[in-house]
Order: structure tokens, then C-alpha cells, then sequence
């Protein structure tokens, strides 16, 4: 095997860091000038910030070079990137999503975790007990994080309606779990946790791979369907159809770019009836599956035509829709002034009191019973 000449990893390891910077720039920029109002593009412009500080701060001269009480707030940023890539995911898999102080919280938080495991080690040694316990949480929160967003992957999975977005998510969320859990098991082999001159190639190599796909993928998405709802004009969803308030969906923000398909045309038409009619929402824990089965439709076609005819982005948040949909009107009906606010929740295909009062708060900004007072009291 040839030797690698000396002084040629570095430049390699210089090179692959400035391609990676360069890229993290264009995803910030990207996200600053497309959804920089989107909780996603918000913790997406931070992360994409606190990546370009740690690829800087596992350069092998400044991990191996500067003292690690320099190195303190470099490292408090780059562990406070696990949290920002958690609420990243999340963002992007829930439109509902805010990050408020809470996250904030969260990420300060670590970063002290981070910040203060480089002061201990400086004043104290790496063997004191306080340094011993910081560096434990300080190998095991990336690991942590990675794994919630791995579980924000797999529980909103399933009702994305939006294709390109559910393809783009896979790439992020799972490329970028496997690279976090990486790097922390090759820092978890380190006595000290500094990577060698190899494996800090490899963390900017991997991050590059992830980061690169991640911008080729949004520089496709150029219509605004990531993260923006999207609808065919002229089609109404089938809560006209019941004649109850609509304002509890989604409502349309962006045309479709894609012409009208005969068959995704049909789908919405035998959904507008099962919906109408049947009442299928009220069934207890209905599913994209389970309905495109009543329908004798594909799942993809069914998911296709509820995103890109109905302008919905998310399958539960479109049937809890029209289940608050109904259930307001019941709430205003003066002749189901004495039916109780469970009962109408459970006919309305709620499983319990609890998540419909929340769902109901959420949509109308005040609770079921305090919305039928004011309704019955306009009636």
C-alpha cells in the first residue's frame, strides 16, 4: 500500500472543510432566503451557523493546539448542535412546530454542559470527579438527540403528504442521525475525546456528503413546497361539502404547480363523498392506509391527491380538521344545547375528551364550552 505523503492530509482535511463551509453558507442562505419565517428555517439557519463553528473547532491544530479553555465556548457551541438538529427535525416533520424559550433553554443548557466540561478539564484535570461526570453527559447527549430525532422521523412518517418533503426528511434525518451517532462512538473511543487527524477527515467528509445532498435537494424544491401549504384553486375541501366552518383546515396558500390529473381527480371526488356522506373521519384511529383501503385507491395516489388537490401537508391534522369541524357545529346547535362536550368529541371520531379539548383549544384559541356559550349566545 502507498504510503500517504507527508503533508497531504492536511490539505486534503483543509480542502474538505472549505467545501463543507461553503455548502453550510449555501444551505443558510438558501433557508434565510425561502423560509427564514418557518420554525424549520429558523433552527435551520442556526444549525447551519453552529456547523460551520464546529467544523472550524475540530480543525486538528485548534483541537490539538489551543488550550482548552479557549476551546471552551467552540465546544459548548458544537455539543449545543445535537439539540439544534433535534429541533430541526422536529420542525420539519410538524408545521405546527414552534421552538419557543423552552429550546432555548434546551440548547443554553447544553452549551454550558459543553463550555464548562473545558473549564473543568483546564482548572481541575481530566481526571476530577465534577470532569468526569461532564465528560459523560458530554459524549452521550449528541447520542441522545440523535435518537429523538430519529423517533420524530418515525412518528409523523406515515402522514406526511407531502412526497418530496418525506424523501428530503429521510435523507436528512437519517443521514444525519447515523452521522451523529458515528461521531460519537469514534469520540467515545478517545480517552479524551479529541478525534484523531483520520477521524477528523471522516467527520468533515461525512458532514460534506449530508450537507451537499441536503442542498442539492432544496435547490430543487424551488416552488416553495417544503415547507408552505400548497392547493388547486378552485376545489373545495369537503368541509363545504358539509357546510360546517372551514376555517379549522388548513387553508390554501400557493397554486399547484401541476396539472390536474384525471385519476388524483376522481380519488378527491370519492373522498369528498366518503367524507360528506360516510363520515369516515369519525372512525377511531383512521389512517392514510386504512382509508386509501375503503377507497380501493394506492396509499401514494390517495396521499398525492389530499396534498396537491386539497392543499393539506399532513393526514391527521386534515381528518382532525373535519372532527373539529363537526364538532363546532354540534357546539352552536341550539337543539344539541344538552348534548355534553364528550359526547359530541366522541361522535365527532375523537378517542377521549382530553386530546379533543386541546386540538379544539389549538384551532379556535378558547375551549369547547366557552366557544358554545358565545355561539348559543349570538344564535
Amino acid at each position: 500500500m502507498t504510503p500517504v505523503m507527508p503533508g497531504v492530509l492536511p490539505l486534503v482535511d483543509a480542502g474538505l472543510r472549505g467545501a463543507l463551509v461553503a455548502t453550510l453558507l449555501l444551505l443558510g442562505a438558501l433557508l434565510t432566503r425561502d423560509h427564514r419565517r418557518h420554525a424549520a428555517g429558523r433552527t435551520g439557519i442556526a444549525l447551519m451557523a453552529g456547523l460551520v463553528v464546529q467544523t472550524l473547532a475540530t480543525l486538528p491544530p485548534v483541537e490539538q493546539g489551543w488550550s482548552i479553555l479557549w476551546q471552551a465556548p467552540l465546544v459548548g457551541i458544537s455539543i449545543g448542535n445535537s439539540v439544534l438538529f433535534w429541533l430541526f427535525a422536529r420542525a420539519l416533520f410538524d408545521d405546527a412546530f414552534s421552538a419557543g424559550p423552552a429550546a432555548i433553554a434546551l440548547w443554553l443548557a447544553v452549551f454550558v454542559i459543553g463550555a464548562t466540561f473545558c473549564v473543568c478539564v483546564g482548572v481541575l484535570g481530566l481526571y476530577a470527579a465534577p470532569t468526569r461526570v461532564l465528560k459523560f453527559a458530554l459524549r452521550w447527549v449528541p447520542v441522545v438527540f440523535a435518537a429523538l430525532a430519529i423517533v420524530a422521523a418515525v412518528t409523523h412518517w406515515r402522514g406526511d403528504l407531502v412526497e418530496r418533503r418525506r424523501r428530503l426528511r429521510a435523507f436528512i434525518v437519517v443521514g444525519g442521525s447515523a452521522y451523529a451517532l458515528t461521531m460519537a462512538a469514534l469520540r467515545l473511543q478517545s480517552s479524551t475525546g479529541v478525534l484523531s487527524a483520520e477521524a477528523a477527515g471522516f467527520d468533515v467528509g461525512a458532514l460534506l456528503l449530508v450537507a451537499f445532498g441536503s442542498a442539492l435537494a432544496m435547490l430543487r424544491i424551488a416552488d416553495g413546497g417544503l415547507l408552505v401549504n400548497r392547493a388547486v384553486p378552485g376545489h373545495a375541501p369537503p368541509a363545504a361539502a358539509l357546510k360546517l366552518p372551514a376555517d379549522v383546515l388548513d387553508p390554501p396558500a400557493l397554486p399547484d404547480a401541476h396539472p390536474p390529473d384525471a385519476t388524483d381527480l376522481r380519488i378527491v371526488e370519492a373522498l369528498d363523498r366518503a367524507m360528506a356522506r360516510d363520515r369516515v373521519y369519525r372512525i377511531d384511529d383512521l389512517t392514510l392506509g386504512v382509508l386509501a383501503l375503503k377507497l380501493s385507491v394506492p396509499e401514494y395516489r390517495l396521499r398525492r391527491a389530499i396534498n396537491r388537490h386539497l392543499g393539506h401537508r399532513n393526514f391527521n391534522a386534515y381528518i382532525n380538521g373535519l372532527r373539529l369541524a363537526e364538532a363546532r357545529a354540534a357546539l352552536a346547535d341550539p337543539a344539541r344545547r344538552t348534548a355534553s362536550v364528550l359526547e359530541i368529541s366522541l361522535e365527532a371520531g375523537f378517542a377521549s375528551v382530553g386530546p379533543f379539548n386541546r386540538a379544539f383549544r389549538a384551532a379556535s384559541g378558547m375551549t369547547p364550552t366557552d366557544y358554545r356559550e358565545r355561539a348559543l349566545a349570538d344564535s
